[in-house]
């Protein structure tokens, strides 16, 4: 009886903190606490099997890799929408509205359009029974298993007045968790993925759900195939769903008039790109359920819901030609060069082909008129030819024999081909640029034409050589004057004090990305430990593979890359390990949620968090009613209005560096 008091109390706890975490974005525990209880609930389960149940939060983690995925039967279809393109279609949708009704004044509930996969989760008796993907409508894809493994979606509900609930939505990939992907995929040398959308679907038809599982999917609810059922109007619908713990839209609004619609509209325009999510236009639905039911469906489409579509983020243009960068590691990348063309709010001259493969996949050739896309922050890409447009001038691209820097062999590897001289000057241009980069060293201002310089007029070869630069050598460089020769030397001095993630980070080892680098701090005490490990060991490490392992043992063992450590300790750099210093129950941070905003002048944002992490804080990127500190900076936006109505306390910068003990 004790056990199965205790798996409940777990249950209900972890489902607590699931919400906090994952729906509102206002955790109020640590890391460390949430995985002892999932640890102990999952050992309590192994040793009482018959207490496990279908929503237990331990079914999250994924099960056996499924043969292939079974049909998923639409009870009522899942519709396509139609689109307003302009304002002009968005008016003459309303007209239609107000003449069918014969009503003046008509609310729509407004949203954010996703830019996802639909889904439909389907409750029986309160349970989550199965879920799939829109597929044509009448019949997509039963991908139950995975949407069990994302946290945002409730495993059990309390709508019990009818037998069955069917819950629809989108599933979609957070810009952070893209780019974070992303990241460690180039470090392993997968494949990139092009926007957010294909990293979501990608993952959420995994047939394995433990891939799923680790993707970082998100699911927004966004109605009912009945919403009759639950209320009499859309609105309401959605405040119930996000009171049963679904993740609704925080920008919906409730719009009267196609003035009020079209303000809606430019307000999304405006905060688009500092939202989490992609979007493409805006959805505006006719609140009234029984408006809804008078209005009634055509063929493909509801008649009481229309997608406002923002400017398209595709454009067509020529490809003049393919060009070869040589990364760190000595990968060789095509970059395509395009005719420039406004697409997606910049000016797009440039975008990476990834590898070979890539461009034979998609069947490119230098002169083609291709189709581009770039949705929000993401990396331009070249779609596909406009084969119509082709006229016989195209050329095949065919890779080097020869590095086009130093002219060095080029030897493939699967579908990469490599440079083999580590000495080339491309690799070391990279290699310190990656050094100096955001997320290693962050050293500010020593971008990619001061590294050049660096290399070309300075023969600097590895990272160790920056911190012995001198006044006199930057004067040497063009655009340097005294005064930003020091500041640039300021910088430098100032990161000699680097967290060991960071250290490991910049090293450039091959297939270590940012998420690698983390795992490895938290696993090592430091970076001797590290240094000295096993393949074997390093391959314990969670979310580290044997090619993963055998890269960052490789490195280590290789007299150079040591000796190269060795001089970056001699000049003065002092990797620390924060998970070390992690344990500070004096400090006034220790285990206060404290979120940052704005632009801070002594430090990066990145780095501010490290320093609030270290001394035991809990670092959160949104500001809710559990959140004991706000730290503003210039420009700190809407989270300063929100902090101030909830009654939070808002610090400046030299109130946090006062409590961080940086005085300096």
């Amino acid at each position: 009886m004790a056990a199965v008091t205790r798996i409940n109390e777990l249950k209900r706890v972890i489902n607590h903190h699931n919400y906090q975490y994952y729906v509102i974005d206002s955790p109020e525990i640590s890391d460390g606490e949430y995985d002892a209880m999932m640890r102990e609930l999952a050992a309590l389960e192994e040793a009482n099997p018959e207490m496990i149940t279908s929503d237990s939060p331990t079914r999250r983690v994924g099960g056996a890799p499924l043969a292939e995925f079974t049909p998923m039967f639409h009870r009522i279809p899942l519709l396509s929408i139609d689109n307003a393109m302009d304002e002009d279609e968005l008016k003459a949708f309303h007209e239609r509205v107000r003449k069918w009704l014969g009503a003046t004044d008509i609310s729509y509930c407004c949203e954010p359009k996703f830019d996802g996969l639909a889904v439909e989760l389907v409750y029986e008796k309160g349970t989550l029974v199965r879920g799939g993907t829109r597929g044509d409508g009448s019949v997509g894809e039963d991908v139950t298993h995975n949407l069990r493994t994302i946290r945002s979606i409730p495993l059990k509900i309390s709508i019990k007045s009818h037998e069955m609930l069917e819950v629809r939505g989108e599933v979609v990939m957070l810009k952070d968790s893209f780019r974070a992907l992303n990241e460690d995929r180039a470090a392993k040398g997968e494949p990139l993925f092009a926007n957010p959308r294909n990293a979501a679907a990608g993952s959420l038809r995994q047939l394995d759900p433990r891939i799923t599982a680790q993707r970082s999917l998100v699911f927004f609810a966004y109605g009912v195939s009945e919403p009759a059922r639950l209320s009499p109007s859309q609105s309401k619908v959605l405040d119930m769903l996000s009171g049963e713990g679904f993740r609704v839209n925080n920008e919906r609004r409730v719009c009267t008039g196609l003035d009020e619609v079209m303000a809606y509209v430019e307000r999304m325009k405006d905060i688009r790109e500092g939202l989490p999510y992609e979007m493409d236009g805006v959805v505006v639905k006719v609140d009234s359920i029984p408006y809804q039911e008078s209005l009634g469906v055509k063929a493909k489409s509801p008649r009481w819901v229309i997608a406002f579509k923002f400017p398209p983020t595709q454009a067509t243009t020529q490809l003049l030609n393919i060009e070869v960068q040589v990364g760190r590691t000595g990968t060789l990348t095509p970059v395509a060069i395009l005719e420039p063309v406004h697409v997606g709010g910049v000016t797009v001259s440039r975008a990476t082909l990834h590898n070979l493969d890539e461009i034979k996949r998609k069947g490119l050739m230098i002169s083609d008129t291709v189709l581009i896309q770039r949705a929000g922050d993401v990396i331009p890409e070249v779609v596909s030819p406009v084969i119509s447009k082709r006229d016989g001038t195209q050329v095949e691209f065919r890779m080097p024999e020869n590095c086009p820097v130093c002219g060095s062999q080029v030897e493939a590897e699967g579908v990469y081909y490599r440079c083999i001289n580590m000495s080339c000057p491309a690799i070391i241009k990279e290699r310190l640029y990656h050094f100096a980069s955001k997320d290693a060293f962050d050293i500010e201002g020593l971008g990619i034409r001061i590294v050049e310089q660096l290399v070309d007029v300075l023969n600097v070869s590895d990272a160790s050589t920056l911190f012995a630069l001198t006044e006199s050598d930057l004067l040497k460089l063009e655009g340097f004057a005294e005064l930003s020769a020091n500041n640039l030397l300021s910088m430098i001095a100032s990161r000699k004090s680097v967290s060991l993630d960071r250290f490991i980070y910049a090293l450039g080892i091959r297939h270590v990305g940012t998420t690698t680098a983390s795992d490895l701090a938290k696993h090592f005490e430091s970076l001797e430990e590290l240094m000295s490990v096993s393949k074997d060991e390093l391959s314990k490490v969670k979310g580290i593979g044997e090619v993963v392992a055998s890269s960052i043992h490789n490195f280590f063992e290789n007299k150079d890359n040591r000796a190269e450590i060795e001089r970056l300790l001699k000049a003065g750099v002092s990797p620390h390990n924060d998970r070390a210093r992690s344990a500070a129950p004096d400090s006034v941070l220790y285990g206060k949620r404290i979120c940052f905003t704005g632009t801070l002048d002594r430090m990066s944002r990145s780095e501010a968090k490290k320093k609030a992490e270290s001394l035991g804080a809990i670092v959160v990127d949104t500001v809710g009613k559990q959140l004991d500190y706000l730290v503003a900076g210039a420009g700190p936006g809407s989270k300063l209005d929100k902090a101030v109505k909830l009654g939070i306390a808002v610090w400046d910068e030299a109130r946090f560096l006062d409590a961080v003990g940086d005085k300096a």
